[in-house]
């Protein structure tokens, strides 16, 4: 059983997901990949880890560095689980790029691995925000593509101080 809590932002309604001890899912409304991976579900937002989510959330979007994430679970395969934790490495307000977490796997692990298969995994990334995806620019510094939307990634880098007039965006393709 999945538990949800329904919650407004400054960049609309998100829905976040727990198993109940961690959690599994924040997803922006709209988002691709909504929900995709849990199970039957239930309406708790009384659980301590939602709660904990949620406050780590308002410190988040007051403009704060909100600091340690709370406990996740994502669901996904062993490469995009590499990834996702990589992601959660990501300081405050810093960016990195996709090539760049390619580079880090293929050093750690020793298997040539291309920013393409990266790209897969963070677009599946099933807790965004908190997993912060939004972080992950282009090799040229460009936005790319975001599953909750080009400009929600814009609003949350502009609310972490990202000087986001020095990114590209694109103006055509899959990221619009």
């Amino acid at each position: 059983m999945d538990y949800l809590s329904t919650l407004n932002s400054p960049v609309g309604p998100l829905t976040v997901a727990s198993d109940g001890d961690a959690l599994v899912g924040l997803w922006l409304d709209g988002q691709k990949y909504f929900e995709a991976t849990l199970g039957e579900t239930e309406e708790r937002p009384d659980l301590p880890v939602l709660h904990e989510a949620r406050a780590w959330l308002d410190r988040y979007f007051e403009g704060a560095d909100p600091g340690p994430i709370p406990p996740v679970r994502p669901r996904g395969t062993a490469f995009r689980q590499r990834v996702w934790t990589m992601l959660a490495e990501i300081p405050y307000g810093q960016l990195t790029t996709y090539g760049e977490l390619a580079r880090r796997i293929e050093e750690e692990t020793g298997a040539r691995t291309s920013a393409r298969a990266v790209g897969g995994a963070v677009g599946h990334n099933p807790i965004s925000i908190i997993l912060p995806c939004h972080r992950v620019v282009g090799s040229t510094r460009s936005l790319t593509g975001y599953a909750g939307g080009l400009q929600k990634k814009i609003a949350l880098l502009k609310l972490e101080g990202v000087d986001v007039d020095a990114l590209k965006v694109p103006t055509k393709g899959t990221a619009l």
